[in-house]
């Protein structure tokens, strides 16, 4: 997208009257030459304009002439008054008007003789400028300044003349400024501005000093004047000092006056050592090295050497050293090397003391200045350079050791900025290695070098921060490099593609791989003269993984390789696209890739859409897409099953690189392909995405033909001419077929995707092209009618907001004709709708009614039609009509005041009613509605330019008004203290009188069935219980559920009204200098608002009301901030600082709640807060912050429940400032405070504090370390390394180790007895969310290890869970390098041999630490352990912990698991010998154990056997199943896997059978081979064959008919029951009794019901014909189709639909028609009911059937279709195989009963009708299931269709029997009068008051029409 650069806004000369005249006056003086006399007058036209274009040019022309005149022409008054006019003009300018640029041109280009006199004039002027300004234009003088120095060479001569009495100014702006400064806090506003204008001061200031360097040197040094200098130089220096030492300012001045005040001492000292030294003190605190300095600086210098001055302030110096110094080329002498080496070192100490992100920043920005500024030191002759510095800066040096541990500590930092410094700074200090190393140019002999790049690429790759630093590697060594070291880095960082996060690190880092290497084998293949060589292995690097990637990976895996990735392979080699689509054309057409993926066909879409995109493609005539594509392959792409193939294939036809280029007739075509099955998406991504490149498709229609109709205006040639007129002729045709087809299809029953992506589409069309019916181009509007605009009209009552807006959108741009609201019936119609559905009670209708009335607020005549309503109602109501020829502006303001001011009348009756009887008002008009209503027509209002000021004054009162009484009706339920439903017992006597108005009302009496069951109430007497009428014959019904929404909405709609009318109209208020702004709403009201909100906030109790209560009062806050009024302004700190006050007195008696996690309070301070301006000095949030810290935090005298309710109200409030992602990263600082007031609350003997530090705790866990981003709830995404944590949050780091120190002191399990500290748990779980980073080398990272003791000794905690905590917060804590030296202490701490003095505790503690870093190597090194660990060793002399000799169990499982992580993997930590002696020894001890010997031992084992046994059976799986050759057990595979499998315990059956089944899985995958493995003979297959017929525990049932199913797939299964063997026949008959009794768990279900599918598609292969006497065969198709009905679990319906799919060819499509005609069609209608399934996954997979069907029963080609094209095909193919199986008339007979629908069903839904009418009012929101994606009308139709095509067949057959015929004809026209009837008998407009009656009555009459018309063309 092209932005246009902003351009200034140009103003005219604004001078006042008298001032002007003068002017005028004196450049008409008569006389004077010719030359001086023109310019005169050319300056006196421009003074007189007031067109400010006009203005410059006649300054322009005035400064040439002036730039002619010569020194003869030199009429002194004359002249002195042009040069008057022209300075005085320049100094009146606003900042950044281009005609005080053009008058500085002007003045710049006069002749030498005149330029002193100019100088002369521009100083007279700036003088008074100085002198006389008022503190207000101090700004605009500053400015002016600064413009004068900016390019204008006689300005800077101007300032240099006048340098003391500019800087006497700047000195006087910044005094006032510093102290206005301290009076505005809580003025958000005012304060920004002020440190904007304090900033451009500072900034102006510098730049004096710095151009008037010589001026400054002169003045010191010659004495004159000097005092004056000195003085004003150091008061400026005074000014910036306390900017500097001011945490009120904001970090850019404060750095700013940093820069300055070094820019002040190079100016007055020079650049010599002397201001290194000075500077070097100023940065180190201290007073030493001032000396060199004058008496006046040395004064002020020492003001900012005092000891408790903020920490900002070396920072802020550092960067005025390197901003402000020269640092190129060689340094003058030592001081200044000394300076150049602190300023790292005064950083980094900075960097673990900060908090705040925003300094961090700053840190980091200096960071990677200071590496540039030395980089230039070095640009000269390295000799030169100082040893000692450059010894500092080589890599390896400790300088270089810190700053590598600032970057990694760095480089995973929240805020982009930081990361990119921090990116910036490692690029630098390469390149300074390089520099202090020039003789090692070889990266592979540099040894520093080579070991940086083995422990980057060891990194994790979830670190953003390895990817930039390699990017860096690739920058300085070359890809080559790289890749030499780790070969599949291609394809490992495309594997990382599919990761949103990550996608666009790991591109960038390919990108400048994949660019490095073509550069380096380039320049190679030159060297060697072999120039085309190179191109075949760049594709084998680059290409061949990318294809493989893309063909083999899941789809969401890949989808960012089209967005990040590919566009950047194209654009680096253009040439490689015609390499890529032969490799995938070469692929055989079969090769779909493994499920989920895209396939060859997809691989090629992505690659040829990206290259289209790139301009690489152009699109052709020829059929061949760039002569590439056929166009079949293309239309396969558009209807392709997955989702992201059909996106590539459409964005191919709709990308392109210029947006003008023609469309041809074959992408019109593809497009019509397209969208008919596309419009009906699920997914919001897809839909997302269509609608994008429909859109950039219109967008070139709509911009080829303004192409094609420019080139028809000026085109001679005629063949030419007619091409482009019949190109123009078919965009007409394919843009009104596509406005057709998108209309027709929102019928009433079209799904919410199809209407939302319909709607999408044609608000598009009526952007780009408008729906007009005049002489348009392609004229739109004709094909829309008056039934389309009705049926978008109808879209507005849908159930889906989005839909209501696309709609409501839509209709104004339809034709008027069509939506006929123009005609005063329809219009009262549909207003009569609204104004009804404001009062209903389905909160989802007010919206509905809000849509209509903003849609009817442009209809002239809508008064009139209110006024007829208004009669009706009997209201007085009198609106203001709109005069005849009113503009849209004003109708709008007249409508929309009508609308509110009779929902207003409507609802001030209501209230009035309402607050008589609450119980009425919530059956028969709830007032949230017209509340809803009123709010939504406002909203569309501007309130800028309103005619009708009084009458609208008049209504926000009222209307404030009335919302207060809403609010006082409601607010006892919602304010009590249980207002869910349950009969509250609030005691208050305030609240109690409502609530006991509204119990007596309700009578609940003995039963509390008036909760659950509605209860009719007559309007006239309250308190009979049976139901009775009104006079009108109108009963109410009323449930708790109705009562509650209509106070809790009511509620949200006073507080959205409120929120609006505050937020959107006019303030009326008076301004400092007594001026008043006009409004329409007062201080007064607003702040009445305010205490309204603060009232609500405080105390209501529903989680609905106060929530939404908060959305209103944030717009209040938002406006107060930013209103002018300085009342308003300071409301927010005024409000804040009463809360906490209450917050931090109140007790049990007080009003706020303290339970409900204090319910509103943190909202209410969370909208204060948050109305803070983010760049201002957050001074709220702080306050706020120490405040609640403070009272949060445990203290002595607080630990009883009612003295502890402040401390439950800090810890809530916290938790909710901690999760608002508003407040950003300003809260940070405060995060190490909140977790240590959440630690302590732990230990509170008061439950309310734990349960509120439980809360606390939580939230700061997520803030650390951010949203879950996985199930893995120890997944490395959720984790730091402990460097990064402790350095971003250094406090945590003494308070964490003094808390473990505690807790680990009371954790001794030697005595016996269980200790729980309360915080254990909690420092635990905060250690293990670290993990140690390759990164830390051998050093201690950030002193972890004095936390390591403490945490092995949690270990021996009596606690499980404490000891598994433990070992898991160990890992981070130890360096890989430490591990083995780690693991061996620890396995040395268990004892040798068993002792009486034994701690098993303690024992199984050390165990799970030692497990724990084994598995944290496994993950992380990815290398065998060093060798000679002594692991192996220490283990083996310690295996009695594994036998019998150890009396716990579950110390025995656990040395298992041990020895089962070291011994299991194919590839061990441990080395080949040492390995293999340990398994050994492991299998002895499995052999003697009780798994293989003993039957009894459930008997004496006791507690954790369970355990033990599982750890045995890993051990044995591992021997006999996974990798049995490595074990070389003496015993055979077999007889331990036949042992394993007859284990009496389940859990030990169900792991083996896990274990077996992903063994074959696997073996599948890699292989791809059919064979069994060794390990399964006959015996092990016979021992699963028994159990598949003997096991009781469903679970191991269910996986070992998995095992069989896996087993069975590559053929035929010898079954055995025992000895016995069974017939295939037997085992069907077996397994669907299973199958059928199974339905209670459905893993069991499924597994059953795919391998008895699996035995009849193998016998129905084996004898077609012969099969179908089989009695268990139609049982079986019963049972399939009964597993497709919508209410089974999506996974029943998934197991069904691959079912389905696995028998089309032996069962559906057989041409033997096997299992009968009945049977067979059941499972095609059971096929196409999961074909419009709700849930995607079983569409997709019903979907496969197509490619097994034959495909000579299939006209096209179809491998793998979308759904709905797969409905369509399937349905014809039905057809064609009745025909086939010459049943047509059985199959006709059955297809029409499809097609009548579900007999039972329709008659019991007619019978219940009327009650469900009346049910859907009792419930609010209890729905049944719905299927959102199925279509039913579109069904019907197509079944319609297809019924038409056998027709002509059926009359051909003989068909004996007409009287089915007859009887289906009869219940068709009964059916179809019956549902004529019953739409007949609907109120008006029934689409809007019984929506979902109508659209069923709508089907049902169709489905009959439909029959019928079916049946009689058949007779």
């Amino acid at each position: 997208m092209v932005v246009k650069k902003k351009t200034a806004k140009v103003q005219a000369v604004s001078l006042d009257e008298e001032k002007l005249h003068q002017l005028i006056a004196s450049l008409s003086v008569d006389g004077g030459e010719d030359g001086v006399r023109q310019v005169a007058q050319t300056l006196q036209s421009c003074l007189q304009l007031s067109e400010p274009v006009q203005q410059i040019q006649l300054v322009k022309k005035a400064g040439s002439m002036l730039e002619m005149l010569g020194e003869d022409q030199t009429d002194g008054a004359l002249l002195d008054a042009c040069l008057h006019t022209l300075a005085l003009v320049y100094t009146s300018l606003q900042p950044k008007n281009p005609l005080r640029r053009a008058i500085a041109s002007a003045l710049g280009s006069v002749p030498a003789w005149l330029q002193e006199r100019t100088v002369n004039c521009l100083c007279a002027c700036l003088s008074d400028c100085l002198f006389s300004s008022e503190s207000d234009k101090y700004a605009h003088v500053v400015d002016t300044i600064t413009a004068s120095l900016d390019g204008f060479s006689l300005g800077e001569r101007c300032i240099n003349k006048l340098l003391p009495e500019v800087l006497h100014f700047l000195h006087k702006g910044l005094s006032k400024y510093l102290h206005q400064n301290s009076g505005l806090a809580g003025c958000h506003i005012a304060q920004a501005q002020l440190m904007q204008s304090c900033l451009a001061a500072v900034k102006t200031s510098m730049l004096v000093v710095q151009r008037s360097q010589e001026t400054i040197s002169a003045a010191l040094q010659a004495g004159q004047n000097h005092c004056k200098v000195e003085d004003t130089l150091s008061s400026l220096l005074g000014c910036y000092i306390h900017i500097l030492t001011d945490e009120e300012f904001i970090q850019s001045v404060q750095s700013t006056a940093g820069m300055a005040v070094v820019l002040l001492i190079r100016s007055v000292m020079g650049s010599g050592d002397e201001v290194a030294s000075v500077v070097c003190s100023l940065i180190r605190c201290s007073v030493q090295g001032l000396d060199p300095a004058p008496h006046w600086l040395k004064q002020r210098c020492v003001c900012l050497c005092t000891t408790g001055r903020p920490l900002g302030v070396s920072l802020y110096l550092c960067h005025g050293v390197l901003a402000m110094l020269s640092w190129k080329g060689s340094l003058p002498g030592p001081e200044w090397e000394q300076l150049l080496l602190l300023v790292p070192n005064t950083l980094l100490d900075l960097d673990v003391s900060i908090k705040e992100s925003s300094t961090a920043m700053v840190v980091a920005r200096v960071l990677t200045l200071w590496s540039g500024a030395v980089l230039d030191c070095m640009q000269g002759e390295v000799q030169l350079c100082p040893p000692h510095l450059q010894q500092s800066l080589s890599g390896g040096s400790e300088l270089q050791r810190h700053l590598l541990e600032h970057i990694y500590s760095h480089w995973e930092h929240p805020l982009d900025g930081v990361r990119h410094q921090t990116r910036s700074l490692f690029h630098n200090l390469l390149r300074l290695h390089q520099k202090t190393n020039p003789s090692c140019s070889d990266p592979t002999k540099d040894s520093y070098i080579t070991e940086l790049t083995h422990s980057l690429l060891e990194l994790e790759w979830h670190m953003r921060g390895k990817y930039g630093s390699l990017g860096c590697l690739v920058e300085l060594y070359g890809a080559g490099y790289l890749l030499s070291i780790q070969p599949q880095l291609p394809s490992c960082l495309l594997g990382l593609m599919g990761d949103q996060t990550l996608a666009p690190y790991a591109s960038d880092l390919l990108e400048r791989l994949f660019i490095s290497h073509k550069g380096q084998l380039v320049s190679e293949a030159g060297a060697a003269g072999k120039n085309q060589d190179w191109m075949e292995c760049w594709h084998q690097t680059w290409v061949t993984p990318l294809l493989q990637v893309l063909c083999r990976a899941r789809l969401d895996q890949t989808t960012y390789i089209l967005d990040y990735f590919l566009p950047k392979l194209l654009r680096c080699s253009p040439s490689s696209l015609a390499h890529m689509v032969k490799a995938l054309q070469d692929m055989p057409p079969c090769s779909k890739g493994p499920s989920g993926s895209r396939g060859a066909l997809g691989a090629l879409m992505t690659c040829l859409r990206a290259a289209r995109a790139q301009g690489v493609v152009p699109s052709s005539e020829e059929g061949l897409w760039g002569g590439l594509v056929p166009l079949s392959l293309l239309q396969q792409a558009l209807i392709h099953k997955h989702d992201q193939v059909r996106m590539d294939a459409l964005g191919l036809v709709c990308e392109s690189h210029r947006s003008t280029e023609v469309l041809t007739s074959q992408e019109m075509d593809l497009s019509r392909h397209f969208l008919l099955p596309n419009l009906n998406s699920q997914s919001p991504g897809v839909r997302q995405q269509t609608v994008s490149l429909l859109k950039k498709l219109l967008c070139r229609v709509k911009d080829s033909t303004q192409l094609l109709q420019k080139r028809l205006s000026q085109e001679k040639d005629q063949e030419q001419r007619d091409k482009d007129q019949h190109t123009l002729h078919l965009y007409k045709e394919f843009l009104h077929w596509l406005c057709e087809q998108l209309l027709d299809v929102l019928l009433p029953g079209a799904s919410f995707s199809k209407c939302l992506m319909s709607l999408h589409l044609l608000c598009l069309l009526g952007q780009l092209f408008t729906f007009s019916t005049g002489p348009d181009v392609f004229a739109l509007g004709e094909v829309v009618t008056s039934e389309h605009a009705q049926n978008v009209l109808y879209c507005v009552a849908s159930n889906f907001l989005e839909v209501k807006q696309l709609a409501s959108s839509l209709l104004p741009q339809l034709p008027p004709s069509a939506l006929g609201l123009q005609v005063p019936e329809k219009m009262r119609c549909v207003l009569q709708a609204a104004l009804d559905l404001s009062t209903s009670t389905k909160p989802f209708d007010s919206v509905t009614a809000a849509h209509l009335l903003n849609l009817l607020l442009q209809q002239p005549n809508l008064s009139q039609a209110l006024l007829h309503c208004g009669q009706q109602q009997g209201l007085d109501f009198q609106p203001l009509c709109p005069p005849p020829q009113a503009s849209e502006a004003l109708i709008w303001e007249l409508n929309t005041l009508a609308v509110v001011q009779f929902l207003l009348h409507c609802l001030q009756s209501e209230v009035s009613r309402a607050e008589s009887s609450l119980l009425q008002a919530a059956a028969s008009h709830p007032l949230y509605g017209r509340a809803h209503c009123i709010t939504a027509v406002l909203q569309h209002l501007n309130t800028e330019n309103l005619s009708q000021t009084e009458r609208w004054r008049c209504l926000v009162t009222e209307l404030i008004a009335v919302c207060y009484r809403m609010s006082d009706v409601v607010s006892p339920v919602v304010q009590s203290s249980s207002p869910e439903g349950l009969i509250p017992m609030d005691t208050d006597s305030e609240t109690s009188a409502g609530l006991q108005r509204i119990l007596q009302e309700i009578q609940p009496r003995d039963t509390n069935d008036f909760f659950s069951s509605a209860r009719e109430l007559d309007t006239q007497s309250q308190t009979t219980r049976t139901p009775s009428l009104h006079a009108a014959g109108e009963g109410y019904r009323v449930t708790a559920q109705m009562v509650l929404v209509c106070c809790w909405r009511s509620m949200k709609e006073v507080a959205m009204l409120l929120g609006q009318l505050c937020q959107s109209l006019p303030l009326c208020y008076t301004s400092d200098k007594a001026h008043t702004h006009p409004g329409l709403i007062t201080e007064e009201q607003v702040e009445g608002v305010g205490l309204y909100f603060r009232q609500q906030l405080l105390q209501s109790r529903h989680r609905g009301a106060f929530e939404l209560a908060y959305v209103g009062f944030v717009r209040l806050t938002d406006m107060l901030c930013r209103s002018g009024s300085q009342a308003l302004q300071q409301l927010p700190a005024c409000w804040l600082s009463e809360v906490l006050q209450e917050v931090k007195c109140s007790d049990p008696s007080s009003k706020l709640c303290a339970t409900r996690r204090s319910a509103g309070i943190p909202f209410y301070i969370q909208a204060l807060l948050s109305s803070e301006p983010k760049s201002s000095s957050c001074s709220l949030l702080k306050m706020t912050m120490r405040e609640l810290i403070t009272l949060a935090m445990p203290s002595a005298d607080r630990n009883t429940d009612s003295s502890t309710v402040p401390q439950v109200h800090a810890l809530n409030i916290l938790r909710a400032l901690y999760r608002d992602t508003r407040l950003g990263e300003n809260i940070i600082p405060f995060v190490s405070d909140g977790m240590q007031a959440a630690v302590l609350g732990f230990i509170s003997p008061v439950w309310a504090v734990r349960n509120s530090s439980t809360l606390l705790f939580s939230t700061l866990i997520t803030r650390i370390f951010g949203v879950k981003k996985g199930k893995d709830e120890h997944s490395k995404k959720n984790r730091m390394t402990g460097r990064e944590f402790f350095t971003r949050f250094p406090a945590l780091y003494p308070f964490l180790l003094t808390q473990l120190e505690e807790a680990a002191a009371t954790v001794d399990s030697d005595s016996g007895q269980v200790k729980l500290h309360p915080s254990l748990f909690l420092l635990l779980l905060v250690l293990s969310r670290l993990y140690p980073s390759p990164m830390d080398g051998s050093s201690s990272p950030l002193g972890l290890s004095p936390f390591m003791p403490f945490i092995i000794r949690c270990g021996r905690s009596a606690v499980y869970r404490t000891r598994e905590m433990a070992a898991r917060a160990l890992v981070p804590f130890v360096l890989v390098t430490q591990l083995p030296a780690t693991v061996r202490s620890l396995l040395q701490e268990l004892p040798a041999e068993p002792g009486p003095t034994m701690q098993h505790n303690h024992i199984h503690g050390t165990l799970l630490q030692v497990l724990f870093l084994l598995h944290s190597y496994q993950a992380d090194s990815h290398r065998p352990l060093p060798a000679g660990n002594g692991i192996s060793e220490a283990l083996s002399q310690r295996i009695w912990l594994a036998s019998r000799q150890n009396s716990c169990v579950v110390n025995r499982a656990a040395f298992l698991d041990v020895l089962v992580c070291l011994c299991g993997p194919k590839i061990s930590l441990l080395e080949d010998s040492e390995v293999s002696e340990l398994r050994q020894k492991t299998l002895s001890v499995l052999m003697a154990s009780d798994l293989v010997i003993s039957d009894s031992f459930t008997t004496t084992l006791g507690p954790g056997s369970t355990q033990y046994l599982l750890s045995l059976a890993r051990v044995a799986l591992s021997a006999s199943v996974e990798i049995p050759e490595l074990w070389g057990a003496a015993q055979p595979a077999t007889q331990l896997l036949q042992r394993l499998l007859q284990c009496q315990q389940y859990e030990v059956r169900e792991l083996v059978l896990e274990g077996v089944l992903r063994t074959l899985q696997e073996e599948e995958e890699e292989e791809g081979r059919k064979e069994r493995p060794q390990w399964m003979d006959e015996t092990t297959l016979s021992n699963l064959t028994s159990l598949a017929l003997q096991e009781t525990h469903p679970q191991c049932l269910a996986k070992v008919l998995q095992v069989l199913c896996a087993l069975s797939s590559g053929g035929g299964l010898l079954w055995r029951d025992g000895a016995q063997v069974l017939s295939q026949e037997e085992v069907v008959g077996r397994l669907l009794a299973l199958a059928q009794n199974s339905f209670h768990s459905a893993e069991l279900h499924c597994a059953a019901l795919t391998l008895v599918s699996q035995l009849v598609v193998q016998l129905v292969s084996s004898d077609p014909k012969g099969v179908g006497a089989m009695p268990g065969l139609v049982q079986w198709g019963e049972l399939v189709c009964s597993c497709c009905s919508e209410e089974q679990p999506a996974e029943v319906k998934l197991m069904a639909a691959n079912v389905l799919v696995s028998c089309t060819g032996t069962v559906l499509t057989s041409p033997h028609l096997p299992l009968g005609l009945t049977t067979t069609v059941s499972l095609w209608g059971s096929l196409f009911t999961l074909l419009q399934d709700e849930d995607h996954e079983v569409r997709n997979a019903a979907s496969d059937f197509i490619s097994n069907a034959p495909t000579h029963l299939l006209n096209e080609d179809a491998a793998s279709v979308c759904p709905p094209v797969a409905v369509d095909l399937g349905v014809r193919l039905l057809c064609r195989l009745l025909v086939l199986w010459r049943q047509v008339p059985a199959g006709f007979l059955a297809l029409t009963q499809w097609l009548l629908g579900d007999e039972d069903g329709d008659d019991e839904a007619a019978s219940d009708e009327a009650s469900s009418l009346q049910d859907e009012d009792d419930f609010l929101f209890e729905k049944g299931d719905l299927n959102l994606w199925a279509e039913p009308v579109q069904w019907v139709r197509l079944l319609h269709t297809n019924l038409g095509s056998l027709i002509p067949t059926f009359r051909q057959t003989h068909h004996s029997d007409r009287t089915q015929l007859a009887t289906l004809l009869t219940h068709a026209q009964t059916k179809a009068l019956s549902s004529r009837r019953a739409l007949d008998s609907l109120p008006a407009l029934p689409q809007f008051s019984c929506t979902a009656e109508h659209a069923r009555l709508t089907l049902q009459h169709q489905r009959a029409t439909l029959a019928l018309d079916v049946l009689e063309r058949l007779s």
